[in-house]
């Protein structure tokens, strides 16, 4: 068994009111896509590419040597840029494949370790790190039914009662390489965004009897990068460890 990487890349970030790709803004005096990679790295992943889009070359240029990159033309969801991404590896049936937002730079490898590990220990299809908030604002909300994990509601999509959860997926995952593709291929846009979920896979696995895992782990590690002030409370932290 391998482990390979996908690290999302591809978007603009329009709240950070700058032309600069998100992952490209600095933190603690290194982009935020450094900071993922950096803990990545920790994997020794067999392959490891990077999903880009908005200015492209910019982001390629900023990479270390090894690592890949695969061109979202369109950004049309984590969905789909998970399957663009997929496209850039070499896959076998009993690989591993964790994904990731390039915009999390408080994720530890040691984290992503414990996850991967635990998602192999487990034998699950499927193993997210989630996060229980005070304030889960905007995240997507985890479903569980009996303790297991059956799926996750996006803010725009979700209950009153499913907003009321306060796990929420941090959007990374470990799949099962194997049951990830056929599962991506099932994907819709029939949401409030119009766009390809990566969450809903998690769904689409649960649905099949799949066993799902939700492995949960420190708050702050979680923490994405969508606007100014979010890029400073990030730094905060940064700067402390």
């Amino acid at each position: 068994m391998a482990v390979k990487a996908i690290v999302l890349g591809a978007g603009k970030g329009k709240r950070m009111k700058s032309d600069l790709p998100k992952v490209l803004h600095e933190a603690a005096g290194r982009p935020l896509l450094h900071w993922v990679l950096e803990a990545v790295a920790e994997l020794e992943c067999d392959e490891v590419v990077v999903v880009v889009g908005h200015q492209a070359d910019a982001v390629r240029r900023s990479l270390p040597a090894g690592i890949g990159t695969v061109l979202q033309e369109h950004q049309r969801g984590t969905g789909d840029a998970a399957a663009t991404g997929l496209a850039g590896l070499t896959l076998a049936a009993d690989d591993a494949v964790i994904i990731l937002p390039g915009d999390m730079p408080l994720v530890r490898g040691s984290t992503l370790r414990n996850l991967v590990d635990h998602h192999i220990g487990t034998g699950a299809a499927a193993t997210m790190l989630t996060a229980v908030l005070a304030e889960p604002d905007n995240y997507g909300r985890v479903l569980r039914s009996d303790g297991s994990v059956v799926g996750v509601a996006e803010v725009a999509d979700a209950t009153a009662e499913q907003l009321a959860i306060h796990e929420v997926c941090t959007s990374v995952y470990v799949f099962d390489a194997m049951l990830l593709p056929a599962a991506l291929g099932e994907l819709t846009t029939d949401n409030a965004q119009g766009e390809y979920y990566l969450t809903d896979v998690i769904g689409i696995l649960a649905g099949r009897g799949c066993r799902i895992e939700g492995y949960v782990g420190a708050a702050e590690e979680g923490l994405g990068v969508n606007s100014p002030g979010q890029l400073a409370d990030v730094e905060s932290i940064l700067e402390t460890r």
